[in-house]
């Protein structure tokens, strides 16, 4: 692959976070339509995603053309509040961000921390419920 006169070497793409946004997203729809999850949050994963992706779109197409571009801060923040799938696809698909191993590293601690409270908003929720 040729890149502004040098050659580079194609990346592959890690399916592993595609597989991972992708059931995930299907899990809080399943769920979803079972009626254990709020439809509101379902909701607002897709759409982060969706926002996130297109970020993410954004962002690449800028660094290519030395357009403006999206901070670093606000990718991680958008992963944080619910978009992490949208991201995880985008940076294998569009293939941005993904070799930025600083960068990795807090996406995927902001998947964690997502996921966390996730589980714990879930889980303190459904105990106020049943009180």
């Amino acid at each position: 692959m040729k890149q502004k006169g040098r050659l580079v070497k194609q990346q592959s793409v890690n399916r592993f976070s595609i597989y991972l946004a992708i059931i995930f997203l299907m899990l809080i729809s399943l769920t979803t339509w079972l009626g254990h999850f709020p439809s509101m949050l379902l909701a607002s994963y897709w759409g982060l995603s969706a926002v996130t992706y297109f970020a993410y779109a954004w962002d690449k197409s800028s660094a290519r053309s030395d357009g403006w571009r999206i901070s670093e801060k606000t990718l991680h923040l958008l992963a944080l509040f619910g978009g992490w799938p949208g991201a995880a696809i985008a940076q294998q698909r569009l293939r941005h961000k993904s070799r930025k191993t600083p960068f990795r590293v807090v996406f995927w601690f902001t998947v964690m921390i997502n996921l966390v409270a996730l589980y714990w908003w879930l889980f303190y929720s459904t105990i106020y419920l049943l009180e």
